[in-house]
């Protein structure tokens, strides 16, 4: 989800010894920390954040994997399980067991043997729906996927490119986990007989195209559906002033696909203990405590508190499509190869 910079260090100094006082952070557009809190870690360890966002997950990914050899940086943050093995594949990232990582949700580890990854955060990919359209059109908004390819939300529903964009991606994943192996393009030809509207990224998506963010509003948006996060509704209300009483957003609950974020060291990171003091910090409950209201996404780990607007306005999905990743290993590139000739021809 969206935000400010954190912090940055210097951009120089630094990039070129091991035991560099900055530290730097690669990631997508979307991270985002508190500032006392980036200070916080930069007292307690002595050295400078520096953070140089990549563009979307996927964008990102991509061009870390390029880069690996000398890389850009020294952890990488945003990795997700929907592109997890395309980066272990090419070897992107080193072996750290970062301290703490005890208190990590047995449901999010993965990679336990060697500990390339740590993870961070995790939240839903759903359609959300923007509730004044549906009032005013006074029609029930979809629960479902199935209820997507019903002639009344013909040309309503917005989403990502599932080659570049992570959301996009991961809606792709729910459709193909809910309908399997042989009925997920069945479906998909039914979306796009029903009008769906493909744009590159999420922030096209959910602040141009669709109607209900603030966003959208701002450049008139024609679209009341679009794949976001469960947890944007709370968003829309924590960034509005006044604050509304109720979010403006709501989240069709059956079209949700869980999704883990991790950080990792990078193979060839110059600052490598820097990088080590920096996952340690991550998984930090001072940290996990800070991301719901800046990323917009739930912790991972155990005993962290989550703000009460996201109990309000933005609860976990109860029951989310899932996918094991070996199975995502296995089929993304192909089901990815079959999409964009399906959907984007």
């Amino acid at each position: 989800m969206a935000g400010t910079l954190a912090a940055c260090g210097s951009s120089d100094g630094g990039q070129g010894s091991g035991d560099s006082k900055t530290v730097t952070l690669v990631s997508h557009d979307s991270w985002a920390a508190s500032k006392d809190v980036i200070a916080a870690f930069e007292k307690q360890s002595g050295y400078k954040v520096n953070v140089l966002k990549d563009g979307d997950a996927g964008q990102a990914v991509n061009k870390a994997i390029l880069t690996k050899d000398n890389p850009q940086g020294d952890v990488f943050f945003g990795v997700d399980n929907t592109l997890l093995s395309r980066a272990l594949d090419n070897g992107l990232f080193q072996s750290y067991e970062a301290k703490g990582s005890g208190q990590i949700k047995a449901a999010y580890r993965v990679d336990q043997d060697k500990h390339r990854v740590t993870p961070i955060d995790t939240g839903d990919i759903c359609v959300n729906y923007d509730k004044k359209y549906f009032a005013d059109h006074k029609l029930q908004p979809p629960r479902s996927f199935d209820d997507l390819i019903k002639p009344q939300y013909k040309n309503l529903l917005v989403t990502e490119n599932a080659s570049a964009s992570s959301p996009g991606l991961g809606f792709l994943l729910g459709t193909a986990a809910a309908y399997g192996d042989g009925g997920w393009e069945g479906y998909w030809k039914k979306l796009k007989a029903n009008g769906v509207k493909v744009v590159d990224g999420w922030e096209q998506a959910y602040n141009e195209e669709f109607s209900g963010s603030a966003g959208g509003k701002k450049a008139k948006g024609d679209r009341p559906l679009v794949v976001s996060y469960a947890s944007s509704p709370p968003a829309e209300v924590v960034y509005a002033d006044p604050k509304p009483s109720t979010a403006p957003t709501g989240v069709a609950e059956g079209t949700c696909f869980r999704q883990v974020e991790y950080a990792g060291l990078l193979a060839n990171a110059k600052n490598t203990k820097g990088g080590k003091a920096l996952l340690d910090f991550l998984i930090s409950r001072r940290f996990q405590e800070d991301m719901p209201l800046n990323m917009f996404v739930y912790p991972v780990t155990e005993g962290a508190q989550v703000p009460p607007e996201f109990v309000k306005y933005g609860p976990q999905a109860k029951d989310p499509e899932t996918m094991d990743p070996a199975k995502i290993a296995d089929h993304r590139d192909q089901w990815v190869k079959s999409w964009t000739s399906l959907v984007l021809k």
